[in-house]
């Protein structure tokens, strides 16, 4: 049986914690709970820098939640209430807060999960990044070996194998994929923090083709700003 209401799910399951429900709807989990209210504005997701059209989350004649509206539901849900009262759902409403924009929803689905349940960050700065000539991760393929190239994305992995001799190799994932680069020791040695540290990366290099294994070979290495989201690196396993 569907939940009716934030309340109801936290009456009906009374093994899960505040911070658990809190974490459900800071993540957006909690979004399709659908309110008792019918007059609440639409959540629509503004996608800047990216050609996506604004989305209802609208669903008949009641409104789904927001992130803050089920947060401020599970605040109240979270209530201690007297034994009069304990088996009677109080119906959802709005909540007074502003909706979470694009920043602080990847904030909290990277805090959450690990990963985030809508577009990939990238995909926000793709005109930017067509501006600047950089080539996604799909398209790699459709470069000549030698060939001088610009590849960016979220670092997922970095490996620094024995038997390699200093050579430092990263995965970079964008909206379509992951593409790899490698960091020679000299370009380590001078850029050690940007290589280690940060999140995303633009690297600018010549792009190797062997047998359809490709890489970018790093001539220079610089930071992006995407997001301050948690985003995370498997490094040196």
């Amino acid at each position: 049986m569907a939940f009716a209401s934030v309340d109801d799910l936290a009456t009906r399951v009374r093994e899960l914690r505040r911070n658990e429900l809190n974490m459900l709807a800071q993540i957006g989990a909690l979004n399709g709970i659908s309110g008792n209210f019918s007059d609440a504005p639409r959540e629509q997701t503004e996608f800047k820098d990216c050609h996506i059209r604004s989305i209802s989350l609208n669903h008949g004649s009641q409104s789904k939640l927001h992130r803050r509206d089920a947060l401020w539901q599970v605040e109240r849900a979270a209530w201690v209430e007297g034994p009069l009262l304990t088996e009677i759902a109080e119906p959802d409403s709005p909540s007074p807060l502003a909706r979470m924009n694009l920043e602080e929803r990847l904030i909290a689905d990277y805090h959450g999960t690990g990963l985030t349940v809508g577009p990939h960050p990238m995909l926000y700065r793709r005109d930017e990044m067509n501006r600047m000539k950089v080539v996604r991760a799909i398209d790699l393929h459709r470069l000549r070996h030698g060939q001088f190239t610009r590849i960016a994305g979220c670092v997922i992995a970095r490996q620094r194998p024995g038997t390699a001799n200093g050579f430092i190799f990263l995965s970079l994932e964008d909206e379509t994929g992951i593409s790899n680069a490698i960091i020679t020791p000299d370009l380590y040695d001078q850029n050690r923090l940007l290589v280690i540290h940060e999140r995303f990366l633009l690297i600018e290099g010549i792009l190797q083709n062997v047998e359809n294994v490709i890489s970018v070979k790093a001539v220079r290495v610089s930071k992006l700003e995407i997001t301050e989201a948690a985003t995370r690196s498997h490094d040196f396993h």
